[in-house]
């Protein structure tokens, strides 16, 4: 009887949870996000998905892993403010042929591919906004990554994004024919209202709107929804918990998504020095997405040397006021223009434009993190955080290419690249 009853009480015992394996990495120094000066000697301690300590000379439990990253820089794993992962470069597929002709199965599978070689950038988290025109498939490939289906970064969606009725593309077809669109359309702060809650039930973790676009082919941008309706749209997202990017590159655009109480503005070319002082007074962050300016111009013949056409110059200019008027800079490119895992191309821009390189490593970290609300897991070297971390075989503070240097990935605690020298 007596065994029977020690048989009884194993089986009625509570199972003791087996604890994660502790790894210690130990670099030359650590980039923590936060402080320009990366801090020599520093190592990591790691236990399952979260940094237990960050430091010199750490005290490490017995039967910790060490992983050696010799002559390596260690920082944040980089998140990429603004990206289309539904989107390749525009000189494989021009946008409009992208969104008519390429079958949704096409263009997720590409998106796979481009989610694993962001990853396997340093890049290991991502703002996506907009499928432009491939409905809610960001939706399940965010499962599918969560889910640990398929490699990528840790992805904060818009879905379909939001367009003023007839302010969109694809265009140039007869009158009469429907043509699908790269963004869900709405007209009135009804139904733009109505878009918002529904884009949000089925899963968008943040609000994108267009403030401005060309209603024809060769016209200027023009701001498309109005002030109203911004607002209702920005109302009824901040009731969500949702945060809204606005896409606007005109002033009166501009100037409307700071009044309806936007959180990004993603462009901004059009910026004056007045627009600015009110985006920092409001507290508004920018996306200046100076790669894409500049893939577009390379598209289109612009051999990077001879004098930058109009678009590039815009850009350099409404970063430079931006930054000279003390916006806060989030670091996006708007990937997708421009091939995926060369999201360093927009950080190298944005110091050749003007910010320093550990400006710009503060921008696609700890910035980025704070502009979209996820500092409370990503963005530093700090305990208590996930532990996604990146080691370059330089420093990225001194010479911002190191950032392209990737020798190590790890992202949640788990190794998802270690290339050893």
């Amino acid at each position: 009887m007596r065994w029977i009853l020690t048989l009884l009480l194993l089986i009625a015992a509570p199972a003791v949870a087996e604890e994660p394996e502790a790894i210690l990495l130990r670099p030359a120094q650590v980039f923590d996000g936060i402080d320009p000066a990366p801090h020599i000697g520093w190592e990591v301690l790691i236990r399952g998905d979260r940094i237990v300590a960050a430091g010199p000379a750490l005290t490490v439990p017995a039967g910790t892993r060490t992983i050696e990253l010799a002559g390596e820089t260690l920082i944040p794993g980089m998140i990429e403010g603004h990206g289309h992962l539904f989107l390749h470069p525009y000189n494989e597929a021009k946008w409009d042929d992208q969104v008519l002709h390429e079958p949704l199965a096409l263009r997720t599978a590409r998106a796979v591919v481009a989610a694993r070689t962001t990853l396997m950038a340093g890049f290991t988290s991502e703002r996506d906004l907009g499928t432009e025109g491939a409905g809610y498939a960001d939706v399940g490939l965010r499962q599918a990554i969560d889910q640990g289906i398929v490699p990528g970064p840790r992805l904060m969606v818009a879905t379909r994004a939001i367009v003023a009725r007839g302010a969109y593309g694809p265009k140039g077809f007869e009158p009469g024919v429907v043509v699908p669109q790269g963004a869900e359309e709405a007209s009135g702060a009804d139904e733009v209202v109505t878009a918002v809650r529904s884009q949000i039930a089925v899963g968008a973790d943040v609000v994108k709107l267009y403030g401005d676009y060309r209603w024809r082919a060769g016209e200027e941008s023009r701001a498309t929804f109005s002030l109203a309706e911004l607002r209702a749209a920005v109302e009824a997202a901040h009731d969500a918990g949702r945060l809204v990017a606005v896409h606007t590159s005109t002033a009166e655009g501009m100037r409307r998504a700071i009044a309806a109480g936007a959180d990004t503005i993603e462009h901004g070319y059009g910026g004056t020095p007045e627009i600015f002082a009110a985006m920092r007074d409001h507290g508004v962050v920018l996306c200046p997405t100076l790669a894409a300016a500049d893939a577009v111009a390379r598209y289109a013949g612009w051999d990077g040397v001879a004098p930058p056409p109009a678009g590039v110059l815009a850009s350099r200019r409404a970063f430079g006021a931006a930054l000279a008027a003390g916006v806060s800079i989030c670091a996006g490119g708007d990937v997708g223009v421009f091939a995926h895992g060369d999201n360093v191309r927009e950080l190298e821009l944005m110091v050749a434009a003007g910010m320093t390189p550990a400006q710009a490593m503060i921008a696609v970290t700890s910035r980025n993190a704070h502009a979209f609300h996820i500092a409370d897991r990503v963005g530093a070297v700090r305990a208590g955080l996930l532990a996604d971390l990146v080691g370059l075989a330089g420093d990225p503070t001194r010479r911002i290419d190191a950032a392209r240097a990737i020798r190590f990935v790890m992202k949640g605690g788990q190794v998802v690249r270690h290339d050893q020298p």
